[in-house]
């Protein structure tokens, strides 16, 4: 057996007692239930914070049900394709992490009174003429629209991944009289511009903000985070000096959150160097180990890893469960498994006691591994601690269950979870979605979809993707267009993805001449140029007899001032003029 890494040595040495080993966990056995109890039978559309310390739910409800040997139906003709995903892996990157925060966003969220009728109006007017390239704002005003920050804020996230007519709209309401923008609007446009990674417009924004009086921490938070991102480390740190500039203090949460923000962008030893060089002007606390510890665990160097833990300690500071869940998933990426196994039973045996967050993190681990009946067991022996599982932890047996082709027992935890008080969530549902949509089941994921509606689960954009892509994989176009209706329906504004999977599909159908309307919009709203086969691309519009068309469309975008696009379409006609050229020659 391997030896413990050289934190876990220190930590025992500084221990007083020794680590008992842990007891066997309980198992558990139960029969299986029907599969249909969840899903519906129509197939048609239709319209966690961490707790620091030990939890202290007592649950007094029934144990999960270990259902090993259940036999799967309704859905048998699923293939395993590996590991399974869990609810923290299921979204986009930028809406999830797999730690979870370990600095507050930040983010306020106001109530709004607006009527959402008269948002839908403004929307509309929006996304019809801003496509059309009419004059959207001489429409905007003879509507006389009854503007608010609300509804400002409540319009700029319907075209939170469309910057372009997003920061149109902001401008044109900036010029209305009688309304001036405050500082939840800013940041609200500020949010659009940091995501997109326009940054010159978002600096202008902010001392525009300045000039105003109407900075706040939020805006800094936006900046700084959008800088680290984009791994512009001397940008996120010069935010520091327009704090100074605005009279901001500068304390130890907001240098907490730049930390954690360059850990999340895997800029570990960038967020060392900048700890190294401030850290004789505030005094670190817990919470500016633990970010530092998560940056080294993001980037698999443990050695650094351990030298902050041991740091923290000799500090006089004692690691809490939000260090050691961060240092188990260290662990985990690193593919130290034994190793994350003994803290585990070290957190069991010395403190601080495993939460709920703790156990996900195995459990998680071993349902991507596809071992279940260890993941099980875990359950079992959380449920046996006192702690009451979430849907997060629920969302990984599923996955991993769903993977193995056990249904039946997917559906007889989706049931347990209702008993339970913890209902399917979002990430629950888009877990089952993804599982349907990745084994080519389109329609089974609509029917996922149908029963998340009924349970009053908002779909994200990611939900829609999934199922957009399913279909236009299994050939079913018809149904695929119609996922997009639905969403434009439910008034969710289309990311680069969505667009991408559409085009995709278009061209996969043989209609590039509608593909490139829609290659048109998105380019107009600000989106980068999508992944596609340019190959099929061109040839469909040669067979077609438009062996010119991307030459006509780039001249034609070009006179109409959409430029991005225009670059587009004259580079794809000079790629296809260089391939017929060379066929010609071959031939």
């Amino acid at each position: 057996m391997a030896p413990p890494p050289p934190w876990l040595h220190l930590y025992l040495r500084r221990s007083s007692t020794k680590s008992p080993l842990i007891s066997p966990l309980f198992v558990r056995s139960s029969t299986s239930s029907s599969a249909d109890e969840f899903i519906s039978n129509r197939s048609s559309l239709i319209g966690g914070t961490e707790k620091r310390g030990g939890e202290e739910d007592d649950t007094r409800s029934l144990p999960f049900p270990r259902l090993i040997h259940s036999s799967t139906r309704g859905f048998s003709s699923i293939t395993s394709d590996g590991g399974g995903e869990c609810d923290d892996e299921i979204e986009s990157d930028h809406d999830n992490d797999e730690d979870g925060n370990l600095v507050s966003d930040e983010v306020c969220f106001v109530d709004s009174n607006t009527n959402p009728e008269e948002v839908e109006r403004v929307c509309k007017v929006i996304d019809e003429l801003f496509a059309l390239d009419r004059n959207m704002e001489a429409v905007l005003d003879e509507m006389n629209v009854d503007l608010s920050p609300d509804l400002i804020v409540e319009v700029l996230e319907r075209f939170r991944h469309a910057r372009k007519p997003a920061f149109r709209f902001f401008c044109w309401a900036a010029e209305k009289p009688g309304f001036a923008h405050d500082s939840t609007t800013y940041n609200s446009m500020m949010s659009i511009l940091a995501k997109t990674r326009q940054f010159e417009t978002m600096v202008s924004l902010l001392e525009e903000m300045g000039a105003k009086g109407l900075l706040t921490m939020e805006t800094f938070t936006i900046a700084m985070k959008a800088f680290a991102a984009a791994k512009e480390r001397k940008k996120a740190v010069g935010i520091f000096e327009l704090m100074k500039k605005y009279k901001f203090k500068i304390g130890v949460e907001t240098i907490n959150c730049l930390l954690d923000s360059l850990g999340r962008a895997k800029l570990g030893k960038e967020a060392q160097v900048l700890f190294d060089k401030l850290k004789e002007r505030f005094t670190p606390n817990l919470m500016t180990y633990t970010v530092l510890l998560n940056g080294w665990c993001r980037v698999k160097n443990l050695m650094e890893a351990a030298r902050i833990w041991n740091g923290m300690i000799d500090q006089g500071l004692k690691p809490d469960v939000v260090a050691h869940n961060v240092m188990l998933e260290g662990l985990l990426r690193s593919r130290k498994k034994s190793d994350a196994i003994k803290l585990f039973h070290v957190m069991k045996a010395k403190g601080p006691c495993p939460n709920v967050r703790s156990y996900t993190i195995m459990i998680r681990d071993f349902c991507k591994q596809s071992s279940m009946e260890t993941a099980v067991e875990y359950f079992d022996d959380m449920v046996d601690s006192g702690l009451q599982p979430d849907a997060a932890v629920y969302t990984c047996l599923i996955t991993g269950f769903g993977t193995q082709k056990k249904l039946d027992t997917v559906y007889e935890l989706l049931k347990e979870m209702q008993e339970k008080g913890h209902p399917p969530d979002g990430k629950t549902y888009n877990a089952l979605i993804k599982l349907m949509a990745s084994r080519k089941m389109p329609e089974h994921a609509t029917r996922i979809y149908n029963k998340m509606i009924q349970n009053g689960i908002e779909p994200s954009i990611h939900t829609f993707n999934m199922m957009m892509k399913s279909y236009f994989m299994a050939r079913n176009y018809e149904m695929g267009r119609r996922v997009w209706e639905e969403m434009m329906k439910k008034g969710i504004c289309p990311d680069d993805n969505s667009y991408t999977v559409l085009i995709r599909g278009l061209i996969g159908e043989g209609k590039s001449r509608e593909a490139c309307r829609y290659l048109e919009e998105m380019l107009d709203k600000g989106m980068k140029t999508p992944l596609i086969d340019y190959n099929k691309f061109a040839a469909d519009f040669h067979r077609g007899g438009q062996p010119d068309i991307f030459e006509e469309l780039a001249q034609r975008t070009k006179f109409s001032g959409k430029f991005a696009a225009s670059e587009i379409f004259a580079r794809w006609a000079q790629m296809t003029r260089r391939k017929f050229k060379q066929r010609f020659m071959e031939d």
